[in-house]
C-alpha cells in the first residue's frame, strides 16, 4: 500500500502510514499465534487437526489484506458516488441471512449466509457500508430533495432493522454509535444533530430493554455468581483466566481455560487467552499496542485536507477502536456480555475480511489526499 507524496507533510504522512502498517502487521501475526494457542486443543478434539484454525485464520488474514491491497488502488470518488448501491448490497446479504437453506442459525440466531461451504457474517461488513452511505447524507442533507432524504435515511435505518430482528445488538450498537459519529464531524446542521443523538439514545435503549435475554445479560453482568453455571459461567471463567495469568503469566500455549472451560476461547473470548498465558505484561502490551494503532490512524485523518477523507479515515478507526475496547470490557467484566470479538486477534473471516476492508477504504482515501 505505498503511497507517493512529494512535500514534507506529505512525507510525514508516508511515514506515519509506514508505522500504521507495521502496528497493523504485528496484530495480525500476533492473532495468528493466540488463535493457534487457544485453539489446537478443541481443534484436535473435534476435527483432528491441531491446525484446523491456525491454517484458516492464515488464509483470512492473506484474503483479507489482498482485498485492503485492491482497494487502496480505486478511486475514493467512487466508494463515495456510489455508497447508496454498496449499502443496499450489504442489505441484501443481510436478508439473505433469513432464507432457509442460505441462512445459516447457531444459538437461535441467523447472522451468517453459507457462502461455498464457508459462512459469512454480512453484519460485520455492513458497519463499513454505513459510514459511506451516512457521510453522503449528512454532508449533502441541505442540498437533497425530500426524496433522497427519505432513501437515504432508509439505507441506515434498514439494516439496523435487519440487525434487531437477527438479533444481533452488538453489532446494531456499534452501527448507531457510528452513523452517530459520522454525523457529529460531517456539516449535518447542530441544531437537528442533538434531536438525531436523542432518538438514537432512545433507540438503543429501546431494543436493549425489548428483549428479556437482554436484561438477562445485564442482571448477569451486575452479579454473574447468582447463576455460575449457566448465564454466568462464561465470564466467571474470564475472570479465572486472569486471575491465572497474574503478572507474568502461565506461558504461551499453557492456558487452562481453553482445555474446554472457556467457550469460544479462540473467538469473543481470546482475550482471557492472552491474559492467562501472558498475564498483566501481555494485557498491557496488548491495549498499548490497540492505542498506538488507533493514535496513528486518528493522526492520519488530522493529515487530510479534503473533509471527506478526514471522516472516513476517523470513522474506520472509530468503528474498529469501538469493537475493540467493547470487546475487552465485557471479557473484563466491565460491560454486558455480546457477540463481538476482537479485531485482528480473534479467529473468524467475516470479521478478518470487513476490517481490511475498512483499512483499504482508509488507504484509498489517503491516495486521493495524496493526489
Amino acid at each position: 500500500m505505498y503511497i507517493n507524496y512529494s512535500d514534507q507533510n506529505s512525507s510525514n504522512v508516508g511515514k506515519t502510514a509506514s508505522i500504521f502498517l507495521i502496528i497493523l502487521l504485528a496484530i495480525n501475526v500476533f492473532g495468528i499465534v493466540m488463535v493457534y494457542s487457544s485453539s489446537y486443543m478443541y481443534a484436535k478434539e473435534v476435527f483432528g487437526s491441531s491446525g484446523h484454525f491456525f491454517l484458516k485464520q492464515i488464509i483470512f488474514v492473506l484474503t483479507g489484506a489482498a482485498i485492503a491491497y485492491t482497494l487502496t488502488c480505486t478511486k475514493f470518488g467512487f466508494w463515495i458516488k456510489y455508497s447508496f448501491h454498496f449499502n443496499i448490497a450489504c442489505s441484501m446479504l443481510l436478508i439473505l441471512t433469513f432464507v432457509p437453506h442460505i441462512g445459516i442459525t447457531v444459538k437461535g440466531a441467523s447472522r451468517w449466509i453459507g457462502i461455498g461451504g464457508f459462512g459469512f457474517q454480512p453484519g460485520e461488513l455492513i458497519k463499513f457500508t454505513l459510514i459511506l452511505s451516512s457521510y453522503y447524507l449528512f454532508e449533502n442533507f441541505k442540498d437533497l430533495s425530500i426524496q433522497d432524504k427519505v432513501k437515504y435515511s432508509f439505507t441506515l435505518l434498514f439494516p439496523l432493522g435487519l440487525l434487531v430482528a437477527q438479533p444481533d445488538y452488538g453489532s446494531f450498537i456499534i452501527c448507531l454509535v457510528v452513523i452517530g459519529f459520522v454525523c457529529f464531524l460531517s456539516s449535518f446542521p447542530r441544531k437537528h444533530f442533538y434531536t438525531f443523538f436523542a432518538s438514537g439514545v432512545l433507540l438503543g435503549f429501546t431494543v436493549l430493554f425489548a428483549e428479556p435475554y437482554r436484561i438477562k445479560r445485564i442482571f448477569t453482568f451486575l452479579d454473574p455468581w447468582k447463576n455460575p453455571k449457566t448465564s454466568g459461567f462464561q465470564i466467571i471463567q474470564s475472570y479465572l483466566a486472569f486471575a491465572n495469568g497474574s503478572i507474568w503469566g502461565t506461558g504461551l500455549g499453557n492456558s487452562n481455560e481453553k482445555l474446554f472451560y472457556l467457550p469460544e476461547a479462540h473467538n469473543d473470548f481470546i482475550f482471557s487467552v492472552i491474559g492467562e498465558e501472558l498475564g498483566f505484561i501481555g494485557v498491557i502490551t496488548v491495549v498499548l499496542t490497540f492505542i498506538a494503532f488507533i493514535y496513528l490512524g486518528l493522526k492520519l485523518a488530522m493529515y487530510a485536507k479534503e473533509k471527506v477523507a478526514v471522516v472516513l479515515i476517523a470513522a474506520v478507526i472509530f468503528t474498529i477502536a469501538l469493537q475493540t475496547f467493547l470487546n475487552m470490557g465485557v471479557v473484563l467484566g466491565l460491560l454486558p456480555t455480546k457477540g463481538l470479538n476482537l479485531p485482528f486477534i480473534s479467529y473468524g473471516g467475516s470479521s478478518l475480511i470487513s476490517n481490511f476492508f475498512g483499512i483499504g477504504l482508509l488507504f484509498s482515501a489517503l491516495r486521493y489526499e495524496s493526489r
